[in-house]
């Protein structure tokens, strides 16, 4: 068996057995995996985004369970700094949909000055920002995230590919 065939498999294998913990979900887990019927149509059914802005789409599908939307984009991300103060507009996804739309004002190293309250995190950056207004998140919210932009890297830009 080939390595992707594998860790799809092994992703399923994870899927088919609830309650079975693991220390993470299989590969694509958030992506694929097992949903209740109204997530899939919510899913499925959801237009594409087209994207206006420089968008920068981040993943946060393990840390929007544990705390705000706002706190789970916000921070430790390992990025490139120039290229994120140029987004226009910081776009969270989960399970491959658009779940909330910001707006960054300042991207900080991801340190406890930077962030009260957090550990300081080496070589990853977070951003003070806002909720971005309601014309600019009627575009993106609750959009599916497109096929081209769908990759097992939390981070992705919509502009210069």
């Amino acid at each position: 068996m080939d390595d992707k065939t594998a860790v799809e498999v092994e992703a399923a294998l994870i899927d088919a057995y609830p309650g079975v913990t693991n220390i993470v979900g299989g590969v694509g887990s958030y992506d694929y995996g097992a949903m209740h019927a109204k997530e899939i149509v919510a899913r499925y059914s959801a237009e594409p985004a087209a994207f206006r802005h420089k968008a920068l789409l981040i993943s946060v599908n393990r840390s929007a369970t544990e705390t705000s939307l706002y706190e789970a984009t916000r921070f430790a991300w390992r990025i490139n700094k120039s290229k994120a103060v140029e987004a226009e507009v910081i776009l969270p996804t989960f399970a491959g949909q658009i779940v909330g739309a910001f707006i960054a004002h300042e991207w900080m190293d991801a340190t406890s000055i930077s962030f009260p309250g957090r550990d300081d995190v080496a070589g990853r950056l977070g951003f003070d920002g806002v909720e971005a207004p309601a014309d600019m998140k009627e575009l993106y919210v609750g959009k599916r995230v497109p096929d081209k932009y769908r990759t097992r890297n939390p981070i992705r830009y919509t502009w210069g590919r």
